[in-house]
């Protein structure tokens, strides 16, 4: 029987890039599998499922409840459809039937109005909301957040992630005060991170998490927060949220997923380095090529290999370098962010060590090739 990659004349990936929805994110355990088989595999009353699996969640994490939902995009739109619609049941099916005459505007730093390989503003607009910047591209600050809040504001949209501007711009804790001055509920896009109590802890009154990345569930995400609050994001699965629904095994999956991510030690960016500094000093015995350790830049415990290239040494620009592993087989997959800047980053937590072998020889290959 042929393999899935023949069968489908697909190629095979190494993923050095990340946790990358481009790539399908991660890849669970098997105790995960087996939960998302047991769902597959059963019937289940899915509003019982849904509210006791998220009361179970809310207990694990010591919040007031929590929701499965499809993805980490489909939890913003839902979330900014649930602070619009406020359990009106008009509202919840007339959404976008005409205006409704209520406030409707999402209030982000303007250095968070990102694309994480699709806008922020997209969500926003499929939840009924309408984006409002606040602060510049390189700083907000708490006041320039609140100068932002109108009587149409609905609710104050704070994005956690290494796509957006990190210098000058107001914490999650300083977000959260302004929210609760202006009697505005905040909502925390924390889709990798990999603390699932802390910005519930700093005054988040909606969180949403990606069931696949940190967490290393099946596709799915995570809204958790206030009762009221997630009360109105499960309503939306009788509005926009039928169009981004969860299946019953992606809910089980990202349960068991989570009891298992609380429960089982992380992978720390210590043994990161450790993992990847012989891969460094190889790298480094290239011509042309530099390679040192990086830390994440929003944050988190994850240290990466940072490869820089001297264009005129190997005779092709970093770009070019980028494409080049991409087309090879396997098709080799880095974090190519600074690749104008002449940088290239390997995020080694899925790479294996046979495919540090196969990334140097790929880049060696390159290399050699023009040389």
């Amino acid at each position: 029987m042929p393999s899935v990659y023949e069968k489908y004349q697909l190629k095979p990936v190494i993923n050095a890039s990340g946790r990358m929805t481009i790539l399908g994110v991660s890849t669970p355990e098997q105790e995960v599998v087996d939960a998302v088989n047991f769902g597959l595999g059963h019937y289940f009353e899915v509003k019982d499922l849904i509210d006791k699996t998220g009361a179970y969640l809310a207990g694990l994490l010591d919040v007031e409840d929590a929701v499965v939902v499809s993805c980490a995009s489909a939890g913003i739109a839902q979330s900014v459809a649930a602070v619009i619609v406020r359990g009106d049941p008009y509202r919840l099916e007339q959404l976008h039937a005409h205006a409704h005459h209520v406030p409707s505007e999402i209030v982000l730093p303007k250095g968070h109005n990102v694309n994480f390989g699709a806008p922020v503003g997209t969500m926003v607009n499929l939840g009924g909301g309408k984006v409002v910047e606040a602060g510049y591209a390189n700083e907000c600050s708490a006041a320039q957040l609140a100068a932002a809040i109108n009587p149409n504001t609905a609710a104050i949209l704070y994005i956690k992630s290494h796509h957006c501007v990190q210098k000058s711009i107001l914490s999650v804790a300083e977000a959260a005060e302004v929210a609760k001055a202006h009697g505005l509920p905040l909502i925390v896009d924390a889709a990798a991170e990999e603390d699932l109590r802390l910005y519930y802890n700093l005054g988040a009154d909606l969180v949403i998490y990606s069931g696949a990345k940190a967490i290393e569930g099946p596709t799915s995400g995570l809204v958790l927060g206030k009762r009221q609050y997630v009360e109105w994001v499960k309503q939306q699965a009788n509005g926009i949220g039928r169009a981004m629904k969860v299946g019953k095994e992606g809910i089980l999956g990202l349960t068991h997923a989570i009891e298992r991510y609380l429960a089982k030690e992380k992978e720390s960016g210590a043994a990161m380095v450790a993992k990847m500094t012989p891969f460094i000093e190889r790298l480094n015995q290239l011509p042309g090529v530099s390679a040192k350790v990086v830390w994440d830049s929003a944050g988190r415990d994850i240290a990466r290999t940072d490869i820089a290239f001297d264009h005129q040494q190997i005779g092709m620009t970093t770009v070019q370098v980028v494409a080049r592993l991409q087309q090879g087989t396997p098709a080799i997959y880095c974090r190519g962010y600074k690749a104008n800047e002449g940088h290239i980053e390997i995020d080694v937590r899925s790479v294996t060590l046979p495919q540090f072998d196969q990334i140097h020889a790929a880049i060696a290959h390159l290399v050699q090739e023009n040389n």
